[in-house]
């Protein structure tokens, strides 16, 4: 059975994924706290790490830097051929984040950087409960999103056509939801947007246990 909301997702992305990795493929050299935060999420994990909602693989690359044995896995296909062309010895793969192609408990942490911007509140526990499921014990998600109340509805990104929306989230809400999913929220980082580097919204970090 189709699912329409992710066919979608994938239309909204295909006509944009190039546009994507041109802007998007070095937007951490600016940002020093998400390498900051992505840094201590490193060093706190061991095994293998999976970066979901990959996009153009940006967050994959930066982890493989820093010594991490990482992939990538994402909801559009046309996004994971700009990840593969941009860091082909990274291993990136079509799936869906409500059920992650790897076995129960293969990953030793999570990175998922605005992967859950296209879910509404009451749809993040069973994301998260599959994070759960395929962490080891102990095992950590990094967890970033936009802060905020709204649904944001684009017609374009960074010059190309699209339709998509995007969700803000309280932070109540996603603590909330990866407690019913199993996790223990160990570390908080709120930080204003990057003047004229970034969508001008509230950013919320959150790193949680499995």
């Amino acid at each position: 059975m189709t699912d329409p909301r992710a066919d979608a997702l994938r239309s909204g992305y295909a006509t944009v994924a190039q546009a994507y990795r041109e802007h998007l493929l070095d937007e951490l050299a600016g940002k020093p706290l998400d390498r900051a935060f992505l840094d201590a999420f490193r060093e706190s994990c061991t095994g293998t790490l999976l970066d979901v909602g990959c996009g153009p693989g940006q967050v994959a690359a930066y982890l493989a830097s820093r010594g991490a044995r990482v992939e990538g896995v994402d909801l559009s296909a046309a996004m994971i051929d700009q990840a593969t062309a941009s860091h082909p010895s990274i291993t990136f793969r079509v799936g869906d984040m409500f059920a992650l192609p790897y076995e129960a408990g293969s990953l030793g942490g999570i990175a998922a950087f605005y992967a859950i911007v296209h879910l509404h509140a009451s749809e993040l526990v069973a994301p998260l409960r599959e994070f759960h499921r395929v962490l080891t014990p102990g095992g950590l998600v990094a967890l970033a999103f936009h802060v905020g109340a709204d649904v944001v509805h684009v017609e374009e990104l960074f010059g190309a056509p699209t339709s998509l929306d995007f969700v803000l989230h309280r932070p109540e809400d996603v603590i909330a939801a990866l407690v019913e999913a199993g996790f223990s929220v160990e570390a908080r980082l709120d930080r204003a947007p990057y003047p004229n580097v970034e969508y001008p919204s509230q950013r919320t970090y959150l790193l949680a246990r499995s």
